[in-house]
């Protein structure tokens, strides 16, 4: 009886524990070409702070669309004090041939003379391991935008969107999540992120 017990105990551990495994983890987020939100709270009418978590020209330039649609809503932006919201912009472009020497660091494609200098790397050639193929063979720009209570650290309200977008409509596609998100940004919601044909 004992024994029948005990290997029932352990079954049931085990299962919870691969259950546990399963779901530990950054969630995979939204799909190429949709915005993903989800409204813990409304976005409070107090003032936020729009941090970025890299300063390139093309991040500063998004910013400068999220806290128009902020002020547009009623809150009071700047770059410190009241609630933070940050922000990361990102955008892979894994379709291009890096067989021809590209290094790490330098200026990416979309990169433009206001964006802060890059120290090269040495020899660090910027390939695929392993002949794995990429997610997605179009160049993408994803935008992620964490609002965080200026008490307590607590995350009051999360928002990200992708595009698929060569390097010269970045900036536009961008704009496009960015206006898509904020179009519903009080409800929890997974939807087209309208980008830019």
């Amino acid at each position: 009886m004992h024994i029948a017990i005990s290997a029932v105990a352990l079954f049931l551990c085990a299962a919870t524990g691969q259950a546990w495994a399963q779901g530990y983890g950054v969630p995979a987020g939204p799909k190429l070409g949709e915005i993903e939100i989800k409204a813990y709270q409304k976005i409070p009418k107090t003032k936020v702070a729009v941090q970025l978590t890299s300063d390139t020209h093309l991040s500063r330039e998004l910013r400068r669309q999220v806290m128009v649609r902020l002020s547009q809503r009623g809150n009071q932006v700047g770059f410190s004090g009241g609630n933070v919201m940050r922000m990361d912009v990102s955008y892979f472009d894994f379709s291009s041939d890096r067989s021809s020497g590209n290094m790490l660091g330098g200026q990416p494609s979309y990169g433009n003379p206001g964006d802060n200098p890059r120290l090269e790397l040495p020899s660090n050639t910027l390939s695929r391991r392993g002949g794995v193929s990429p997610p997605t063979s179009a160049p993408t720009l994803r935008v992620t935008l964490t609002l965080y209570a200026i008490e307590g650290g607590k995350v009051l309200w999360t928002a990200n969107g992708s595009c698929a977008t060569p390097a010269d409509k970045a900036e536009r596609a961008g704009e496009a999540i960015i206006n898509r998100i904020f179009d519903s940004a009080d409800q929890s919601i997974v939807g087209d992120a309208a980008c830019p044909l």
